[in-house]
């Protein structure tokens, strides 16, 4: 992992000015995570801009969200979109501090990084958010089969009770009917079903 792309909130002309009596600026602040893990080696881009993040997440191993957490879920959807990539949390004192209200907030993050990490914490962490990653688009790989499936079975069912009612057979010769017209027309049998169903309805309607 060694392109990481850093989302950052936007800054307003006023925030770029410097805060007298040692505090530091948010523009230093928004800088902190891309200067951070430059310094350990990795390269970075960081932007806010949403047509800039979209043409270098396709190059990015993993992306840094250095947002408050309720800004979270619209990257989210947004990344999606662009590419399925591990996504890691800048937890560092402005984005904890924006972010108590949120606490409970559902939000698919892979991993946390903060500004007090050594280079070999950052490495674990972005390697087990990497893994955490992969786990769970794993995870929702598996749901999306299953729920494929489920739906597939409803329509099976649907067309057996057709079937059944039409032809006044059992569900095993209903089923038989279907396989051997799948077979014959070379198309899945959840394709003969639904199109055996949908054909009822309009019937009856």
């Amino acid at each position: 992992m060694r392109f990481l792309l850093v989302i950052c909130e936007q800054v307003s002309p006023k925030d770029t000015e410097p805060v007298r009596n040692g505090s530091i600026s948010d523009s230093h602040s928004n800088a902190e995570p891309e200067r951070m893990l430059k310094c350990n080696g990795y390269q970075v881009f960081a932007s806010s801009l949403e047509e800039e993040i979209r043409q270098k997440v396709r190059e990015a191993d993993a992306v840094v969200l250095q947002l408050p957490i309720a800004a979270i879920r619209g990257w989210e959807q947004l990344l999606l979109k662009w590419k399925a990539v591990p996504l890691l949390w800048w937890c560092s004192a402005a984005t904890a501090a924006s972010s108590l209200e949120s606490c409970e907030d559902d939000i698919a993050v892979d991993g946390i990084l903060t500004p007090s990490m050594s280079a070999h914490e950052l490495h674990w962490a972005l390697h087990l958010g990497a893994k955490h990653f992969f786990e769970r688009q794993q995870w929702i790989d598996e749901r999306a089969q299953l729920v494929s499936r489920l739906e597939e079975r409803k329509w099976i069912d649907l067309a057996k009770g057709v079937l059944c009612e039409i032809n006044r057979i059992s569900e095993a010769e209903a089923y038989d009917v279907l396989r051997k017209r799948a077979m014959n027309e070379r198309k899945r049998i959840v394709d003969i079903a639904t199109s055996i169903v949908k054909a009822h309805q309009q019937l009856r309607t």
